[in-house]
Order: structure tokens, then C-alpha cells, then sequence
């Protein structure tokens, strides 16, 4: 059964402080109420083996699930306290139960529900609290929850669609090695020492793959250590701003996959600043907020340029076409959404019809890669097997002989 810290005042007005254990945190406030105790602040107490088995992050399709629930309380009409309580109470993640609980205390305490988020920034990204607070003022948090709900499930389909897409030729890829690495190690040697009793020369293809399986026996520390410092290099690169800006350059100008990378950040930037101008957030509060939430430095650094632009009166779609990022179907939807005052609504065309591009996208990548990976694969093993049978063959001959 879980365990409580609390803090309270006894009839005495005495601040006192404990802890109760109960099936749930509601459980244990009326356990304490019933003690007569008032003003009582409870929280849940995180022990090394919940800790272990929920770990402290919470996790992306969890911030979904909450915003779509909270959305839908507040549709039927119940305060928004009372929405977080119901959820807290009701999770099966003890990460989310506290986090709940934690908010809850905030409201209960006079926080807006926006200032209580700010306390977890790792889950709720700036983006989502700044669209949170301005609907607060218009209103409208129930609709925005909803909307940011449909955002992050978006967000998670695409990431799902490229963690498919690369499945299976990660798969081929370590099969294959694991095959080639048995038989270069473990059969080999085999006929190696076979064609050392009969006294007979090992064919060309097996020698040569008998001398690089050698090369890597006795070099493999070399080669670790090499593998080790380029890592080493490549991690300490990118902490520098510099070298994360050459890493997101670069993967911009890899074919194909640089496309991919575009087409994925202009519609997350279509979609996140959609979200943010129909939620009220002034049009230059949410292109900053929107940058930064597309955390590739290439397009943080020219974004940083358009906001420039936009406080000089250029507005928006002119700015982001001269920073050769956005494919040219952007920004003339966005410059006819500008003209006829219905830039949010073109955010959200210009984010769907991006969305489909990048579907195919990823299909394209998928159908390139593929057969790459399968060539390169099938030309190793079969160098293997030509290798092997080979020397089969020269086992027969000098049989015969």
C-alpha cells in the first residue's frame, strides 16, 4: 500500500507532520481529515523500487493521454481541480500520480494551471505552457488541450512511421553480421586447419577472408579504440553550438534524408505555430516559441533572423522564403493565409499537406534504403559463401588426389 507524507494543523493550530499509508492519496486525506487535522498538504512518497520500476520521466504519449482527459472533463463541465484530482487519483503511473498531485496542490494553493506546469519542463515543453496560459485568458483551454492532444499524437505517428521504416533493414543488417561473424570465426578456422593436415593451399577468396577475419583478431582493440575516440570527438562537438550546427547542416544536405529532415521541421513549425496564434499567442511570442521547439540549429538561426524581420513590418511569409528552408508551397500558402487574415487556418492546411509529403518521404526513404541495405548485405554474405565453398571444393580435390 502506498505511503504519505503530509503536513497539517491539529485542532490546537499546531503544525504536525507524518506520514499515512492508504490505497489512494484521496484515501488518505479523509484518513487524516478524520484525525482532525486541516490545511493538510499530501503527497506520495517514492520509494528506490517504485522509483526503479516507473523511473522519473514521463513520457510523451503520457502528456497526450492527460491533455486529451483534462480536455474532455472540461468539456463535461467539471473544474479543472477536480479534472486533476479524478486523473491523479486514477493513473496507474506512479510518475504521473505525483506530477497530478503536485499540480493539484498548486491549484488548491491559488496557481493558475499554467504556472503549475512551468515546475515540470522536461514533460510540458515551452511551446505547450505558453499556448496553455493564453488560453487560459481567452477561455478556451478545453479546445486548446484537445487540439495539443491531436498535435502530440500526430508528433508520435510520424516518429512511429520512421521507427518502422528503419526496422527492418536494422534487423537485416545485424542478422547478416551475426552470420558472417559465426562463419568467419568458428568455421572457417575449420577448414583452415583441414587444409593444414593435408598440406594444401587455402583458395584465394578464403585467404583473403581468413587474412581480414586475422586483421581483426589481432587489431580489434585498435579498431574499438579508434570507434571510441571518433565518438568521443563527435560528443564533444556537439555541445559546442558550433558543432551542432555543422551535425544539422550536414544531415540537411544528405539526399533524400535532408529532405526528409525539411519536410518533417516545417511541419512540425506549421502545426506548433498554428496551435500558438489560435490560442491568442501574439504572432512574434509564437514564432520564438515555435523555433525553439524545432531544435535544429539551422533553422533556429535563420528563424532568429525572421523575427527580425517580422518587428520591421515585413510580416511573415517573405522572411521565411528568403531563408531558402521552406519549399516554396509553403510559403505561398502562408503569404495567402497573411493577405487574407486566415493565417492560422493556412498553418493548419500547410501542416496537413506536409504531413502527406512527409509520409511520402518516408516511404521514398524506406524504398532507397531497403535494397541498399539488402546489395551490400547479400554481397558480404555471399562473398562468405564463395569463400567457404571454396575451400569445400578444395577439400574434395585434394581428396581425390
Amino acid at each position: 500500500m502506498p505511503k504519505f507524507a503530509y503536513v497539517g494543523v491539529d485542532l490546537g493550530g499546531d503544525r504536525v507532520k507524518g506520514t499515512q499509508r492508504a490505497a489512494s492519496r484521496g484515501d488518505a486525506e479523509v484518513a487524516l481529515y478524520q484525525q482532525e487535522l486541516r490545511d493538510l498538504r499530501v503527497t506520495e512518497k517514492k520509494s528506490v523500487l517504485n522509483y526503479e520500476i516507473s523511473g522519473p520521466r514521463i513520457k510523451r504519449v503520457e502528456v497526450m493521454h492527460l491533455s486529451r482527459q483534462i480536455a474532455a472533463f472540461l468539456r463535461a463541465g467539471l473544474p479543472i481541480l477536480e479534472a486533476v484530482h479524478t486523473i491523479g487519483a486514477e493513473s496507474e503511473n506512479s510518475s504521473v500520480r505525483r506530477m497530478m498531485n503536485d499540480i493539484e496542490d498548486g491549484l488548491r494553493s491559488g496557481e493558475r494551471f499554467s504556472d503549475t506546469l512551468d515546475r515540470f519542463p522536461r514533460v510540458f515543453p515551452p511551446f505547450y505552457r505558453g499556448i496553455v496560459r493564453s488560453a487560459e485568458l481567452t477561455g478556451e483551454l478545453d479546445s486548446v488541450l484537445a487540439r495539443l492532444s491531436r498535435y502530440i499524437e500526430r508528433d508520435l505517428e510520424a516518429r512511429r512511421k520512421i521507427k518502422s521504416a528503419l526496422m527492418y533493414p536494422a534487423v537485416v543488417s545485424v542478422m547478416s553480421i551475426v552470420t558472417v561473424v559465426v562463419l568467419a570465426v568458428y568455421v572457417l578456422p575449420k577448414f583452415q586447419t583441414f587444409f593444414e593436415d593435408l598440406d594444401a593451399k587455402l583458395p584465394l577468396p578464403t585467404r583473403m577472408l581468413m587474412a581480414f577475419t586475422a586483421f581483426l583478431g589481432d587489431w580489434w582493440w585498435a579498431l574499438l579504440g579508434g570507434l571510441a575516440v571518433l565518438v568521443l570527438i563527435y560528443v564533444v562537438a556537439t555541445r559546442f553550438q558550433a558543432g551542432k550546427y555543422a551535425r544539422d547542416a550536414f544531415l540537411l544536405k544528405v539526399p533524400v534524408l535532408g529532405q526528409t529532415i525539411q519536410y518533417a521541421l516545417v511541419e512540425r513549425f506549421c502545426r506548433v505555430l498554428a496551435s500558438m496564434v489560435s490560442a491568442g499567442v501574439s504572432l512574434t511570442e509564437a514564432l520564438g516559441v515555435t523555433t525553439d521547439a524545432l531544435r535544429n540549429r539551422v533553422f533556429v538561426r535563420r528563424l532568429g533572423e525572421v523575427s527580425q524581420q517580422m518587428l520591421e513590418g515585413q510580416g511573415i511569409a517573405g522572411p521565411l522564403a528568403r531563408t531558402q528552408l521552406f519549399p516554396g508551397t509553403a510559403t505561398s500558402m502562408l503569404r495567402v493565409g497573411e493577405d487574407t487574415g486566415s493565417l492560422d487556418t493556412q498553418l493548419e492546411v500547410t501542416a496537413e499537406y506536409y504531413e502527406a509529403e512527409l509520409d511520402y518521404k518516408i516511404a521514398k526513404l524506406t524504398a532507397l534504403f531497403e535494397p541498399l541495405v539488402i546489395i551490400v548485405m547479400g554481397l558480404i554474405v555471399g562473398f562468405v559463401a564463395v569463400a567457404l565453398v571454396s575451400a569445400m571444393y578444395g577439400i574434395f580435390n585434394q581428396v581425390e588426389i
